[in-house]
């Protein structure tokens, strides 16, 4: 439905989502009259469409979620997932076995040499993940799932371990774990979850101390091509296989003595291939990866882009912060992305790992505290997914303010503008659109999000 009036929301460190709509407040938008030149204009050129927001389910989220009484975990779930909520999450992530934030580290088939998979097994996933990917399906049926393998089996590794290593780089091997994937979808399948999307591994260039495997662009190529792709059209699968998770090793600099780009090693090698380019419906890029982003765009604007896991910070949950990952939002988007996903969306004060790493989430829950705890990121998810949807497309902008800003137009009307100000003083907006021209005072180091009618 198109937006009748002007909506205003407005965020800073100690006043986080206020609404500054009402006529007559201090400082909120007013149409008519005599305006300064406009320093934010929207154009109305159209990019990318907006597939959505959402995290990844993991252990360690669930095991903080049980931490809530009933009536606040209802509440949690359903402003991250219901479509009325305050999130609306559409698009989630989980992995293939263990991530980084599982209870402890485990594969889908830990049976030595079962290349047929007759032993493969989503057991453990039904203890934690499955019930609550199912809690959120049940909120929003429609919210599409991706899912990618931090480590492969440890048996198909070489060194034989879930950290550091690679895939063995052998025939029966390379069959073995398409059919992984096959039986991954499948089983979700029969539970009544559809896996929408693959990407064959996280992070392709970490070599970590929790699970990780380490691919170039010439091995994810011929295993697409020659192995994941024919296995799904074998057994009809119509799951989508993704050129993802793309990270890149800090720091940049060094890599691209090295190696040209993150690009041109692993999207350009894997694309540029014809037969394996029929299989990739889209490319998922992370961290270091935000540096390739803008080329591969340029390169194939006719696929589909996402960024995969938000930067995960220190576990201190802090408003400076917050204001960074408000930057990596802007930036994903500006440069063609149609979904961004979040890392943890939910954890124990501080975020710790089991490995060690402590982590930012989006809320904090723990025993002793009496209700759940929305951190500053959880704001900034707000701001950009609150008033959008999916099928929604991204329009232009230009003037100054279009380096802190993003804007979507609903296919039936209407925009919704998200604008930071990040500067230590007040600042004026004097924005301009096709429904008239507004003037908004920014205070300092806030985030902001107007609803255009």
């Amino acid at each position: 439905m198109p937006n009748n009036k002007l909506q205003w929301f407005s965020s800073t460190e100690c006043s986080p989502w206020m609404d500054k709509s009402a006529e007559g407040q201090i400082g909120a938008g007013k149409q008519g009259g005599d305006h300064a030149p406009a320093n934010l204009t929207l154009t109305g050129e159209i990019f990318q469409t907006l597939e959505g927001f959402g995290g990844c389910f993991n252990e360690l989220g669930f095991v903080s979620l049980r931490h809530l009484s009933g009536e606040e975990r209802a509440k949690v779930m359903h402003d991250l997932f219901h479509p009325e909520g305050e999130q609306r999450f559409s698009i989630c992530r989980l992995p293939i076995g263990a991530s980084d934030y599982a209870l402890e580290w485990y594969s889908l088939n830990e049976t030595d040499g079962d290349y047929a998979m007759e032993h493969f097994s989503i057991e453990r996933d039904r203890q934690m993940l499955i019930p609550y990917i199912k809690e959120a399906l049940a909120l929003n049926p429609e919210l599409k799932l991706f899912a990618s393998p931090w480590s492969p089996p440890t048996w198909m590794k070489f060194p034989k371990a879930y950290n550091y290593g690679t895939l063995r780089w052998e025939p029966d091997i390379l069959e073995a774990y398409a059919l992984y994937f096959v039986k991954f979808v499948e089983a979700y399948r029969a539970e009544g979850i559809t896996i929408h999307q693959v990407h064959v591994q996280n992070e392709v260039v970490a070599d970590q101390k929790f699970p990780s495997c380490v691919w170039t662009g010439e091995q994810l190529k011929v295993f697409i091509r020659d192995y994941l792709g024919p296995a799904f059209e074998r057994h009809g699968l119509d799951t989508e296989i993704w050129l993802g998770t793309i990270n890149a090793p800090e720091p940049w600099d060094e890599w691209l003595k090295k190696k040209a780009t993150d690009h041109d090693a692993y999207a350009a090698v894997v694309l540029s291939d014809p037969e394996a380019y029929k299989y990739v419906k889209g490319v998922g890029y992370q961290w270091a990866g935000k540096h390739a982003i803008q080329r591969t765009v340029q390169s194939y604007p006719e696929l589909r882009y996402m960024q995969t896991e938000n930067e995960c910070g220190d576990g201190e949950n802090t408003w400076f912060y917050a204001k960074y990952v408000f930057n990596l939002y802007q930036h994903y988007f500006m440069n063609g992305v149609n979904a961004y996903i979040y890392w943890n969306m939910v954890l124990e004060p501080k975020g710790r790992s089991t490995w060690g790493w402590e982590q930012n989430a989006m809320l904090t829950a723990a025993p002793h505290l009496s209700e759940v705890i929305r951190n500053p990121e959880y704001y900034v998810m707000k701001h950009f997914s609150h008033f959008t949807r999916p099928g929604w497309v991204r329009t232009g902008l230009k003037g100054p303010w279009s380096a802190h800003a993003v804007a979507f137009q609903a296919p039936e009307g209407g925009a919704t503008l998200i604008v930071a100000n990040p500067f230590e003083d007040s600042r004026t907006l004097q924005l301009e659109s096709g429904s008239g021209a507004y003037t908004f005072q920014l205070e300092p180091q806030s985030f902001h999000t107007i609803v255009l009618p």
